[in-house]
Order: structure tokens, then sequence, then C-alpha cells
């Protein structure tokens, strides 16, 4: 596969997720993630040791889903868990600053909310 083609493909998702963002380094056969120096929670993490470690997040989203996974936003990175334990943790691209929402490019046509 074209390394380039991934790279392009990743660096497209990860803009359009708009969770987070990351140092993406290509590499001779592939992509790779840069290390984040940024202190964030630890895998397995119960709520309440985040809450105590971290402090109380931004921005506390509800659970959804089976299991449920719910997070919390912090200037930096954003926690997932699933029921009350740490899942994962990223590092955000701004500190303390949302995401840019991704916008069309300026060839793509148009669309009309009456259209449909």
């Amino acid at each position: 596969m074209n390394y380039r083609a991934l790279l392009v493909s990743a660096v497209l998702v990860s803009g359009l997720a708009g969770i987070a963002t990351a140092d993406m380094v290509a590499v001779d056969n592939g992509i790779a993630v840069k290390e984040s120096d940024v202190n964030t929670p630890s895998r397995g993490m119960s709520m309440s040791q985040v809450a105590s470690k971290f402090g109380e997040p931004m921005t506390k989203v509800a659970a959804v889903g089976k299991p449920p996974i719910s997070r919390w936003e912090y200037p930096g990175f954003v926690v997932y868990f699933e029921h009350e334990h740490v899942i994962h943790s990223v590092v955000s691209g701004g500190a303390s600053e949302p995401a840019a929402a991704p916008t069309a490019p300026s060839d793509a046509p148009a669309v009309s909310p009456s259209a449909n």
C-alpha cells in the first residue's frame, strides 16, 4: 500500500474527528504517532482517582452505548471511560480551545437544506 495515501487518509480522519489530534510522522513503511509528554490518566484508573489527581474536567459527556462509554474533557487531553474506569486518554491539539469544525473544500457543491 502506498504510505502517502495512508498518511493522507489518517490526516483527513483525524481532522474530521474533531476530538483530538496528534503529531503524525511519515516513516519508511507507514506512519507513526509522535509520543507526547503530557501527563494523562492511566488505563484502569477510576473516575474518582482521575478527579482526585487531575481535578474536575471542563466538560463531562454522558455515557452512551453498551457498554456505557463516557468522556471527560480537560485542557490538553480527553479521557474515555467504560463504566467507571479509564479505557483511553488522548492528548488534544489545543490547550483549552475546542477543535475547529471541519469545513467543506471550496470546490464542494453547496447543499441547500430545502434540497431534501
